[in-house]
């Protein structure tokens, strides 16, 4: 079984900065893509970010390119997204996920394990 509890969450004003983690139990976490996603009442889940599982591939969704960051660090079974310049429409909460493959997807129904949930909110 694999626990994922993210944290880093908070209020920030537009163009502020935020570094969400997800901190990972478990064996699984070196040998499987990690992924953040991101949802907002009344919408469906968004893919935001994925990384394969040495750190070594990424992909952002395009409306974070050049301002977000996916990164892991597999002996703290840790990945974390870095969030610059941000806007009031990145408000949502985030969660990050486990895909039992080694490579990422942009597919939530990919992704067998999820954490909580963190709030970000944005304001203008």
């Amino acid at each position: 079984q694999v626990q994922l509890v993210e944290s880093g969450g908070g209020l920030v004003q537009a163009g502020g900065s935020l570094r969400l983690s997800c901190a990972a139990s478990g064996r699984m976490f070196s040998s499987y893509a990690m992924g953040w996603f991101r949802q907002t009442a009344g919408k469906e889940r968004e893919f935001v970010a994925a990384v394969g599982w040495s750190g070594a591939t990424t992909y952002r969704e395009d409306s974070v390119k050049g301002r977000f960051t996916i990164s892991r660090d597999n002996a703290k079974t840790t990945v974390y997204l870095q969030m610059s310049s941000l806007k009031p429409e990145d408000t949502a909460v985030y969660y990050c996920a486990l895909r039992p493959a080694p490579r990422y997807s942009v597919n939530d129904y990919e992704y067998d394990y999820w954490g909580q949930g963190t709030q970000v909110t944005v304001s203008s």
